[in-house]
């Protein structure tokens, strides 16, 4: 799920948008893929069927499939989409997709966006985009976010960043146990601690 402030939305979907329509699916060996398929064939139905029912309740698909030959109905291969007019009523935006696809809604404050990325049963990470360096009330932000989130890990301009050193945990229905960092190395927290 993406939240992106209404006075870049456009401009911010259009990019993304671009750089999706470049990507290649295919054979995860071969040095030109930089996509390629998802865990399992049943993991590919359930992001299919997540892209499907949010279009027919009313989301709009940006990227065409066919751009991804690759992406053939009884594969675990799955073509990258990018869903807009999306809601919180739409399993893609409340569930874990774990594959290619994304929707992105706009929002008009960080307030706005706050209660929308907590507003789901998980909590594994989050990323916050902005220019906090060059900016203190961006950097003021982020913290409120960090503070505000609902989540395991939150990430400044950057995503799901694996340092052995550092813990990587979940809240809510994302689990309560820790993986890398000296807290799992030690055993101190359990995969399946309460």
């Amino acid at each position: 799920r993406i939240y992106v402030h209404e006075k870049i939305y456009d401009e911010f979907v259009r990019r993304f948008v671009d750089i999706t329509k470049t990507y290649k699916l295919g054979d995860p060996t071969l040095p030109e893929t930089n996509l390629g398929p998802v865990v399992s064939l049943a993991s590919a139905v359930r992001i299919r069927k997540q892209v499907d029912d949010a279009v027919k309740a009313g989301a709009k698909a940006l990227v065409p499939e066919q751009l991804f030959p690759a992406a053939k109905v009884g594969t675990a291969y799955v073509a990258p989409q990018v869903l807009v007019d999306v809601d919180h009523s739409m399993d893609v935006m409340k569930e874990e997709s774990f594959g290619p696809i994304v929707g992105i809604m706009k929002v008009s404050s960080d307030v706005e966006a706050l209660a929308l990325m907590n507003d789901s049963p998980y909590g594994l990470t989050a990323s916050i985009w902005t220019n906090a360096e060059h900016n203190p009330a961006s950097e003021e932000a982020f913290g409120r976010f960090v503070e505000g989130l609902e989540t395991g890990t939150v990430f400044l301009n950057r995503c799901d960043y694996l340092d052995p050193a550092l813990a990587w945990t979940g809240v809510k229905d994302s689990g309560r146990g820790v993986s890398l960092s000296r807290f799992a190395h030690e055993g101190k927290v359990g995969a399946y601690e309460d």
